[in-house]
């Protein structure tokens, strides 16, 4: 246990460190801040046109300037922003040793590679969590200030249940990213098997597939893929475990195995 607390602790700082982290982090605000936009834009067209800004683009997203809409823009916001972000932090986390070329250090001190593997994963799992709240929280900080109609406990409540649940699925899905990350040895595999599983994901879910392709559950859950598409079955979620299982097992075996020369 005690080893597991310095390895965390240890990851836990190099995250705090790193100024890639920070950016990565604070570019998902993004999200809350673009939709307060279009919930401007669509409580005025006309103004936000006076000011410059083409409302057109705005209507394309669909509803009106209520609390309905402005959270459901985060949920499919956190579905495919969270995608490529989580992706990336996962990338970082796990592939950051061989982009500084300090791997070799890191696999020859006393502590178990399992447990570094752990710490990793645990970091990123409550890294992923945090964020997702605040997005949240700012999301609401946004929505009061625009002071859009239409506010209710219970569908910020909902929301934010929603926006969990996909960021736990979307976490299922990471540890093959790690895994391309580290047998990748950095950044660039990691990214482009997000963006593929992402597009493929897109794909499935216009195809009607979507309750059968993993990538595309947490998509169906916001509702990105059209109406009654956020209906998925047990062997959804089945699949989305067995990729887990999967990615993680096959992690911890490769850092197992992990050569310290490469």
């Amino acid at each position: 246990m005690n080893n597991f607390r310095s390895a965390f602790w240890m990851e836990t700082i190099k995250a705090r460190r790193s100024k890639v982290s920070w950016a990565v982090s604070l570019g998902f605000l993004i999200l809350p801040l673009v939709g307060g936009l279009f919930m401007i834009i669509l409580k005025d067209p006309e103004q936000a046109q006076a000011l410059g800004i083409i409302s057109m683009k705005a209507q394309l997203v669909g509803g009106t300037a209520d609390w309905f809409t402005f959270f459901d823009m985060l949920l499919q916001g956190t579905a495919i922003g969270g995608s490529i972000v989580f992706a990336f932090i996962l990338a970082w986390v796990f592939g950051r040793e061989f982009a500084d070329h300090t791997i070799k250090e890191l696999l020859a001190i006393p502590t178990s590679r399992s447990t570094i593997v752990g710490a990793k994963f645990t970091l990123a799992a409550l890294w992923l969590l945090g964020l997702t709240i605040v997005i949240f929280i700012v999301g609401v900080g946004i929505g009061t200030a625009v002071d859009i109609p239409g506010w209710s406990p219970n569908l910020a409540w909902t929301t934010l249940t929603t926006m969990l649940s996909i960021t736990t699925l979307l976490f299922m899905l990471m540890p093959l990213v790690a895994l391309f990350a580290s047998a990748g040895r950095g950044y660039l595999p990691a990214l482009g098997w997000a963006v593929f599983t992402l597009v493929c994901a897109q794909i499935a879910a216009v195809l009607g597939w979507g309750d059968w392709f993993p990538w595309s559950v947490p998509i169906m859950i916001s509702g990105m893929a059209g109406p009654g598409t956020d209906q998925v079955s047990l062997y959804s979620y089945s699949g989305m475990l067995l990729v887990f299982i999967l990615g993680l097992s096959m992690t911890f075996i490769w850092w197992r195995n992990a050569d310290q020369a490469q």
